[in-house]
């Protein structure tokens, strides 16, 4: 099996690797785009994103499965959250799409998403570190490193892969 992550970022690529451990499977990264704004700003368009990604990842190498992960931020009543987002695509099939957990973004750095600037950056200033999103990410930072981002889209591609066994063996 073939399987392509829509990604190079390491956090995604450790959540697929660790999903697919119990497979034979040969696990590939492309860079391929979201499609979407840098900053989802709902659901919507972090679904479509992740979608977008695993379709992409499919066609730029000719995988099995594309895998497609993506993170953005949801407005509600009680302040922004954060919100991450996976699709499995194969050819020939509708995606397979899981969401994960959310946490309320403080306000401080809500203010500036909403302002047009993008959560990698403003973290990256927040924390005082480089390359947040491709570590722990905002959800590590403000949760006291208890939930990582890896974890995090580790837990959405357990839903993915589960789904993706059921239809397989529904069908």
């Amino acid at each position: 099996m073939k399987v392509i992550i829509g990604s190079k970022n390491p956090a995604k690529i450790l959540a697929v690797q660790t999903a697919f451990s119990h497979y034979e499977a040969a696990i590939m990264s492309e860079d391929v785009p979201s499609g979407v704004n840098d900053q989802p700003f709902s659901d919507e368009e972090t679904i479509k994103g992740a979608i977008n990604r695993a379709y992409g990842a499919i066609e730029a190498s000719g995988g099995q499965i594309g895998i497609g992960l993506e993170g953005g931020v949801q407005k509600t009543e009680y302040g922004l959250f954060l919100c991450n987002w996976g699709a499995l695509a194969e050819k020939g099939q509708p995606p397979i799409i899981a969401g994960g957990a959310r946490i309320p973004l403080p306000e401080e750095i809500s203010v500036r998403l909403l302002a047009g600037e993008e959560l990698g950056p403003v973290m990256d200033d927040y924390a005082k570190k480089e390359n947040v999103r491709k570590n722990e990410g905002a959800v590590g930072i403000f949760t006291n490193g208890q939930v990582n981002r890896a974890d995090m889209f580790s837990h959405v591609m357990k839903l993915l892969i589960g789904q993706y066994e059921y239809r397989k063996g529904a069908s």
